[in-house]
Parts: C-alpha cells; sequence; structure tokens
C-alpha cells in the first residue's frame, strides 16, 4: 500500500509572540509585512486589519524613523479598539537602539522586533548597539527575531570567512562560503543575545536568501545546527507568478522537511493589486500540504475542448470567493469548516469522480452533453441541478451543508 508519510517537524523553542506560539510544536504561524508609511496611523490600521483579516498572525511594520516609532502605540491602541490583537512585529535597521531606547512606548507596544545583524551598526558601535537592543527585549519581555539577510550579510564576518576559505589547499566555492555566514552570523549572534540575557524561548532566526535552492541548504543545515524557532522566507521573491513559484517550491521542501515554524511570501505587489496576496500565497502553502487549513478550497479541472469553458471557470471563481467571503463568519460559527472540500468540474470525463471525493461537489454538462448538473455530498448523489440558476443553487447547497454538517459541532 501507498501511504503519504507523516511530517514529523523539527524541535524547537515554543516562542510567545503576543498572544501567538512560534515554535515548540505550535501550528506553523503565517506572517506578513505592511507597506504603508507607519507613521501614517490610519492607513497602517486599515492595511494590519486586511492582512489579519486574510490570515496573517502577526503583522510586521517599518520603524524606521521617530514619527513611525511614536505612531506604533496609537496603531496598536485603535487595533485593539476595534477588536483585533494580531501581534505587531517592528522591522528595525541602523537605528533601531536609538528609536527603542528613545520612544519607551513603541517598545512596550510591539510584541516583537526585528534585528538584522548586518545593519545594526559598524565597526565598534555594533556589538554596543546591538546590546542595546537586545537589553530593550530583555527590558520589555519581548521576542526578537535575528534576521540574517543575504543582500546585507556582515561584511567583517563574510570577509574573514572568505580570506579563510582563500587559505584552504582546496577552496571552497564562494557560494558555499557565503551560506556558511550566513548560518554563522545567525547562530553567532543568537549567542551572543543569550549571553547578554535573553532567553532562547525569546529568539527566532531566519536566514533570509532569494534563491530557493540555497533557502533549502541553508535551513537544513540552521535546523541540524539548533533548536531556536525559524522563519522561513524566500526574500525579494518577485512579482507575478515568478515570486509565487519561487516561494512555494522552497518553502514547501522545507516544510515537507518538517523545518519552519512561521513562513511568510516575499511578493512585489503588482500596481494595484492587494497586499493581502502574500497572505493568500503562505495559506495556500500550508493548506495544500495538508498542514494548516483556513478556508474550504475549491477543486476545479482546467478546462478542455469539452467544457463549456467560461461557465464552469466563472462558477469555480465565484464559488471560491464567496467562501473565502463567507470564512471570517463562518469560523467562528461552524467548526472545522475551513477544512471542508468543494469541487466544481466542468465535464462528465472527471467531473463526477472528483465530486465523488469532495464534501460536495458539482458536475457540470461539457459542450454537447445533457444540460444537468449532478450534485454530490459526502459521495453519494443527491440533486440534479438544470436551467440557468445552476450557480444559485448550488451555493444555497453548499450553505445548507455548512450548516448541517459543521453547525452541531459549533
Amino acid at each position: 500500500m501507498v501511504h503519504i508519510p507523516e511530517i514529523k517537524r523539527h524541535q524547537t523553542h515554543a516562542v510567545l509572540v503576543g498572544s501567538i506560539q512560534v515554535g515548540g510544536g505550535a501550528p506553523v504561524v503565517v506572517q506578513s509585512m505592511t507597506n504603508t508609511d507607519t507613521a501614517d496611523i490610519a492607513s497602517s490600521v486599515q492595511q494590519v486589519k486586511e492582512l489579519a483579516d486574510a490570515g496573517s498572525e502577526i503583522v510586521r511594520l517599518t520603524v524606521n524613523t521617530e514619527d513611525a516609532a511614536k505612531a506604533i502605540p496609537a496603531i496598536k491602541n485603535q487595533l485593539l479598539q476595534d477588536g483585533y490583537t494580531t501581534p505587531l512585529a517592528g522591522c528595525f535597521h541602523y537605528n533601531g537602539h536609538k528609536l527603542l531606547t528613545d520612544v519607551p512606548d513603541c517598545a512596550t507596544a510591539l510584541d516583537k522586533y526585528r534585528i538584522n545583524p548586518g545593519n545594526v551598526g559598524f565597526g565598534a558601535k555594533r556589538s554596543q548597539q546591538f546590546e542595546m537592543m537586545i537589553e530593550q527585549a530583555i527590558h520589555h519581555n519581548k521576542a526578537v527575531r535575528i534576521g540574517v539577510n543575504w543582500g546585507s550579510l556582515d561584511q567583517d564576518l563574510s570577509a574573514r570567512l572568505m580570506d579563510e576559505n582563500a587559505k584552504r589547499s582546496t577552496p571552497r566555492p564562494a557560494d558555499d562560503v557565503l551560506r556558511e555566514a550566513l548560518i554563522t552570523s545567525a547562530l553567532d549572534n543568537a549567542k551572543l543575545a543569550e549571553s547578554i540575557g535573553l532567553a532562547a524561548d525569546k529568539i527566532i532566526l531566519s536566514c533570509k536568501v532569494s534563491r530557493p535552492q540555497d533557502l533549502v541548504a541553508v535551513y537544513t543545515e540552521l535546523a541540524h545546527r539548533s533548536q531556536y524557532a525559524l522563519h522561513l522566507g524566500l526574500t525579494e521573491a518577485g512579482i507575478g507568478s515568478k515570486g509565487i513559484v519561487a516561494t512555494t517550491s522552497a518553502l514547501s521542501i522545507l516544510l515537507q522537511k518538517g523545518i519552519g515554524d512561521t513562513i511568510r511570501a516575499s511578493l512585489t505587489p503588482r500596481p494595484n493589486e492587494p497586499r493581502t496576496m502574500e497572505v493568500q500565497v503562505c495559506c495556500e502553502i500550508l493548506q495544500s500540504l495538508d498542514i494548516r487549513s483556513f478556508t474550504p478550497q475549491v477543486t476545479a479541472c482546467p478546462g478542455c475542448g469539452r467544457t463549456t469553458s467560461t461557465y464552469f471557470q466563472a462558477l469555480a471563481d465565484k464559488i471560491q470567493t464567496y467562501l473565502q467571503t463567507q470564512m471570517p463568519m463562518w469560523k467562528t460559527s461552524y467548526s472545522g469548516v475551513e477544512s471542508m472540500k468543494v469541487a466544481v468540474m466542468g465535464c462528465i470525463v472527471n467531473g463526477p469522480g472528483e465530486s465523488k471525493h469532495a464534501d460536495i461537489g458539482i458536475s457540470l454538462p461539457g459542450t454537447g452533453e445533457s444540460p444537468v448538473a449532478p450534485v454530490f455530498i459526502d459521495g453519494e448523489k443527491a440533486h440534479t441541478l438544470r436551467g440557468e440558476h445552476i450557480a444559485e443553487e448550488f451555493i444555497a447547497l453548499v450553505n445548507t451543508y455548512v450548516q448541517t454538517k459543521y453547525g452541531k459541532a459549533a
């Protein structure tokens, strides 16, 4: 018999970020980041809400100026007033030590600080400024993500490792050395943070690169060498399908290995594209791998010469949009509805079979076929729809199914 092997999660420390646990066997957490001017309180609050509604469980904001730092408490308070308890992470580069010290209300309001060791400071100031940020995290009892990035790697460390490599009898490829520098930087700075007094269960590590194979190699080794909670993400993944495919390929390999406690898709939005796309991609990666469920999924065929393409494509899109729209209400009233499977198929070739495998499915008539659409519920043919209102009638059947199957467990 063929079976799907169970994913055995890499054991990591449990880190509390606000009310969300990251690592320690907790479900993989979805993160995102705003692209608003953080000092613009209204637009930042609105975008955090949109990201949270889409499924983001932690939202990160840029904190790069004193105005941005001063805006964080107001953003947090407005969110709480509006019923949003989503933890907020502050992203600091270059001047984080000063902002956390000079604006203590910001340090208090944030649930996590993101520190990039390559951008903390330079020369003699680097260690001092890193220590100042860690001390603020200790004082305010906050989690810290030590996030190393390929594009802003500690130049002193990378130069030292390159020099050591050049002296070897058989030097390793430069990319190998840079990958090792990423891992070394993350682990060395985590140990430095611990030596200052930050507990291991307050530390999350990330090593961001922009190529999928590099990401897989780096995180596989990082997981082997430590038990820190790990944040996965392909940095500067790109725009459109390129960014989605690259992110999905890299994260899926690692998640299948049981590596990763929290994830983000660093996608470049197209003009006027909602920021929530990066959240949707993360949720769909986890749901496709059966790691977590967020919203009912629609199975739909790609269409071919047998199908009345525009009709079943429009119905599949309408059903998926409807399910996503309903989820904010359904998840509070219908326990388990997020795992529901819906099939919208375009003709009789695979339509009935796929519909039987779904919780509820419809097999539409293809070109030249009898104008009837059988509906299957829990594997059995339950209804036959005809006429101009198939879409509305099927949605009504989906609603009845949700109320009947999941309402009892609510």
